[in-house]
């Protein structure tokens, strides 16, 4: 029968309980990859820097141009009519891990309609103090109203001011479009909105697939 070994044992006890680095009791030493010694490759690093063009940025000036696919400020998108895209589901809410997101859904009525499903968006709230820009949320929105712009100029001294609100958030007005509350006018149903062949010219994304 093996008997445990005592503590302070092995190489640990060799070295008074510290690891045993390579090249100690006779073991090979690592191999340099360099032949100057140590503090020389040192510097050489900082003199390298020192040479090299120094690119200046001349914001806010001139404005930063960011990547195409940039994750910055949110917006909340409207149909070609100006009806919201938003339906109040919560399921950016739900899949926001830093619980930057409040959403209330409200019951659309025929005197008063925002969306072209039953429910929309009431109150729509993202706190850019906790917000991570993850982009879980533009994911978990199944209908494509939530995207993220290239905005990035979020600074503020104002933490209240830091918390956008369904007005800061909702896309502008383009030609053809009005403000709701107002009437469907692509369709009777929530399938001409979303399940359809979009007109030439038309703002609307091209689903040509009805999802099941």
């Amino acid at each position: 029968m093996t008997e445990p070994t005592p503590a302070g044992a092995g190489a640990a006890g060799r070295t008074g309980g510290e690891v045993e680095r390579a090249g100690r009791d006779g073991g090979a030493a690592p191999a340099r990859r360099s032949l100057l010694p140590a503090p020389g490759q040192g510097f050489g690093v900082t003199f390298a820097q020192m040479f090299k063009k120094v690119t200046t940025e001349q914001y806010p000036e001139v404005p930063k141009v960011t990547k195409p696919r940039y994750h910055g400020r949110h917006v909340l998108n409207r149909h070609p009519d100006g009806l919201e895209k938003c339906v109040g589901c919560e399921l950016c809410a739900w899949a926001c891990p830093a619980d930057a997101i409040y959403v209330e859904g409200g019951d659309n009525t025929e005197d008063a309609r925002y969306s072209p499903g039953e429910r929309y968006g009431a109150v729509y709230q993202i706190n850019y103090l906790r917000c991570i820009f993850c982009g879980l949320c533009i994911e978990a929105c199944p209908t494509r109203s939530l995207t993220m712009s290239n905005d990035f100029e979020l600074a503020d001294d104002d933490r209240q001011s830091l918390i956008y609100t369904k007005e800061q958030l909702m896309a502008p007005l383009l030609p053809g479009m009005e403000a709701p509350p107002h009437a469907m006018r692509l369709g009777d149903d929530e399938k001409a909105y979303y399940v359809r062949e979009p007109e030439a010219g038309s703002a609307a994304e091209p689903v040509t697939v009805e999802r099941a």
